[in-house]
């Protein structure tokens, strides 16, 4: 066997290993003696605990353990296992010199002689906090994306049953279908343009507007800019289709003279901020109240309802639709993570 001159000495190993221990800045290198006390820290044990070596020489393992892991005794638990499997491995949170918290990945080995006397420990550890947190966002991205997956096939699967149920043939049932899934994703499109946090109560309208090419001599809105949460939003883009799409069968857009005004303001009234919006139309022909209710009177009823008051009056000059809504349900995300 041909050895390397350079380690001909025990001192030339010793700077070798030393040189070694000091440049593996990323992980946290320490030794400790039968005692439980540190014997050895390395660059990254400083760089990733804070403390400096001569701070730390010499003290007990424990100190870079949370108080709750010291007192249950997990330090000692893990040198009995690494006793007993030769290592342990460790996934916790660990303590730094400033009180901060880090979560730890690593392992504790037995370290013994070469007569298999036991002569202490090595620890070494990396700071995965980055990547623990990446996991954790990547969960609840995950589940997010699950929910909100479901919440879509449970609509859609609403619209195709309902569209069905009130159609008059297959045609107009797949008409009924396609234009309702098409106001649903159009709604998707405006909440991915703000990372699903909100859309403004204009842009749903202007949407609506321009997905079933009105212009504006015809459909006249105006209203403040209103922010509006994730599962409003859905809601008001479903809802503003039923309307239009009745007043073009059946009401003033039926007609050439026919108009639509959509309206909302804002008011307070005993200490709570509150949304009106009327749906007014007029110019068309007489209007009379259904005998019985569609899937779209039904879905606008619904709809609306979860947010507020919906007044619905069948007036012979046109259709009047009234809703009273609290602000707060429509923009609270907490409101729109739990309907949604």
């Amino acid at each position: 066997m041909i050895m390397n001159p350079y380690f001909n000495s025990s001192r030339a190993r010793e700077r070798f290993l030393e040189a070694i221990l000091q440049s593996a800045i990323e992980y946290a290198i320490i030794s400790v003696d039968l005692d439980h006390r540190v014997t050895t820290w390395n660059e990254g044990a400083r760089r990733i605990l804070g403390w400096d070596e001569a701070e730390v020489i010499g003290e007990p393992i424990g100190v870079i353990f949370t108080p709750a892991d010291r007192e249950t005794g997990v330090p000692l638990r893990e040198m009995t296992a690494a006793l007993a499997e030769g290592h342990a491995d460790d996934e916790r949170w660990h303590i730094r010199k400033d009180g901060s918290l880090f979560w730890a990945s690593g392992q504790l080995m037995a370290l013994r002689s070469d007569d298999g006397e036991l002569e202490g420990f090595l620890k070494i550890l990396r700071d995965r906090t980055e990547q623990r947190e990446n996991e954790q966002r990547q969960r609840v991205l995950m589940h997010e994306l699950s929910h909100r997956i479901k919440n879509t096939l449970s609509v859609v699967q609403a619209i195709i049953s309902q569209s069905f149920r009130s159609a008059i043939s297959m045609e107009d049932a797949e008409q009924s279908i396609l234009a309702r899934i098409n106001a649903y994703a159009h709604a998707h499109d405006i909440l991915l343009q703000k990372n699903w946090l909100s859309a403004t109560m204009d842009a749903i309208v202007e949407a609506t507007a321009s997905n079933l090419g009105l212009g504006s001599e015809r459909f006249k809105a105006r209203g403040p800019t209103v922010e509006l949460n994730p599962q409003a939003a859905l809601a008001f883009s479903l809802v503003l289709h039923e309307l239009v799409t009745n007043a073009t069968k059946y009401g003033a857009l039926s007609a050439d003279t026919g108009v639509v005004e959509i309206e909302w303001s804002l008011r307070r009234e005993a200490g709570d901020n509150r949304l009106d919006v009327r749906w007014r139309e007029r110019g068309g022909p007489a209007v009379e109240a259904p005998k019985r209710r569609g899937f779209g009177s039904r879905l606008i009823y619904s709809s609306l309802s979860a947010f507020g008051k919906v007044a619905v009056d069948y007036a012979p000059s046109g259709l009047v639709l009234s809703l009273d809504a609290s602000l707060q349900s429509l923009q609270d995300q907490n409101c729109s993570n739990s309907q949604s």
